[in-house]
């Protein structure tokens, strides 16, 4: 990354850093986007056992992988602050966090699963299409969280097309093992939706092998020596990480926990609307990488220019990164409300199924908006590293007013599942005000910290 002067050089270093981050946010979701997809072309019970079980798989593997994002603004920062030394130790510290999460979340998982399902009102083989979806992705969970670490320093240097290029290379993969193991082809086993958990698991392993080679053989990477030694686990480095990254994990969990508590609510409504709600919820997240990579490429820059302690650019970032997500959204929403019926037909062959999602997609185009504010904000403040506001508001914003508020519409007036999206709606909205506040205070505060060093 290089210092910048005028806007038009940080919108052209903005897109630098953002469009290779989007590509690969895509390419990482397509993922989940093509095992969704292509279970749906399968069998309605077995998109709505893969649904359930991704309710339980993203916020959780978001949440840790969210932990580990804290590598990102502290070596963004070491590099602005040119303390190049240091980071190997970051890295390293931050692939031994990532194994204990990992080795945590899969015993924990291993106890509670089972209990888990059995309380929920699925369908038998609905359940047991969640519960091995789940074993069966969980094999991917350690390669997934070490692959966290790595992009997060790979993104930090500014490299985000290095890390285009290993997603990239993975995905082709994923989509040729998915169609292999759900639909069973070339004499390999017909799995159904068991079989994308499979594939996933699959490419975890492959990405992070990818990974690992060109960081220790490719520039500027081998630089750092990041695979040269293996030191001690610090327990001061584990602090700083899982400080900064608590946090971040928690509120990236609760913004995704929130949508997968409504999933599990929407049982009561039968396996139709679970499988629209899921088709709908899995196309609008697909769009949400628009905003979520403009909010990491933020925290990188605004990161690197806080390191350097240049606060006026780093301001200037965030405005940028706002404005082109706001108009970015009101682009994509408007295309969501006028190609609902295409993308509809998309997910199901079942009639029931496309007239529920067309309905739910209408209110997911509102998502779009509110999603275009907070995100780069979010992303904004991490890179000044200021994230427990983040982490309260979201607490509030969705669980304290969002999902209560789309309860009592889901079961207390005729809008029956879709109540629950328009509170989701109303919860972002109010997310995004208050964290557009936070972040004008935490840029005064830095902006008094400048005019006194000046």
């Amino acid at each position: 990354m290089e210092q910048t002067f005028t806007i038009k050089e940080k919108m052209k270093q903005l897109g630098i850093i953002f469009v290779p981050i989007l590509v690969t946010q895509l390419a990482m979701f397509a993922m989940s986007f093509f095992d969704i997809l292509m279970t749906g072309n399968y069998k309605s019970d077995h998109l709505a056992g893969v649904a359930v079980g991704s309710s339980y798989w993203i916020p959780i593997s978001t949440g840790i992988s969210g932990i580990l994002l804290s590598i990102t603004p502290i070596v963004a920062q070491l590099i602005g602050a040119q303390k190049k030394k240091d980071v190997s130790s970051s890295v390293l510290q931050g692939i031994y966090v990532a194994i204990t999460l990992a080795i945590l979340i899969m015993v924990i998982g291993a106890l509670t699963l089972p209990t888990i399902l059995n309380r929920m009102n699925l369908e038998e083989n609905v359940r047991h299409v969640a519960q091995y979806y789940l074993i069966s992705i969980s094999i991917g969970t350690i390669p997934l969280f070490i692959y966290t670490v790595l992009r997060s320093f790979i993104d930090a240097l500014g490299k985000t097309r290095t890390s285009m290029f290993i997603t990239l290379l993975s995905l082709p993969i994923n989509v040729i093992l998915n169609y292999l193991l759900i639909y069973g082809k070339l004499g390999f086993p017909e799995l159904g939706g068991i079989g994308s958990g499979i594939a996933s698991a699959i490419t975890y392993w492959l990405i992070l092998v990818i990974a690992i080679y060109i960081i220790h053989k490719k520039r500027p990477f081998i630089h750092f020596g990041i695979f040269n030694s293996f030191p001690r686990a610090s327990i001061k480095k584990w602090k700083e990480i899982i400080l900064l990254g608590l946090p971040i994990g928690l509120s990236i969990f609760i913004e995704t926990s929130i949508f997968s508590s409504v999933t599990l609510f929407m049982s009561k409504f039968g396996t139709t609307v679970i499988a629209a709600h899921q088709a709908a919820l899995n196309f609008t997240s697909f769009i949400y990488m628009i905003p979520l990579s403009i909010s990491m490429a933020l925290t990188i820059l605004v990161g690197f220019e806080v390191g350097a302690k240049r606060y006026k650019d780093a301001k200037s970032y965030s405005y940028i990164g706002v404005g082109s997500g706001i108009t970015i959204s009101l682009v994509t929403g408007i295309l969501l409300i006028i190609l609902r019926p295409q993308i509809s037909h998309m997910y199901s062959n079942d009639l029931a199924v496309i007239e529920l999602t067309m309905k739910f997609l209408l209110f997911g185009a509102f998502f779009q908006l509110s999603d275009a504010i907070l995100a780069p904000i979010q992303g904004t403040l991490r890179g000044y590293k200021d994230v427990n506001v983040t982490f309260i508001m979201a607490i509030i914003s969705f669980w304290i007013i969002g999902l209560p508020i789309g309860y009592i519409l889901a079961n207390n007036t005729s809008m029956g599942p879709y109540g629950f999206w328009l509170g989701l709606i109303i919860g972002l909205a109010i997310g995004a005000i208050t964290l557009a506040f936070r972040l004008l205070i935490v840029q005064k505060r830095f902006s008094l910290q400048e005019s006194e060093q000046s």
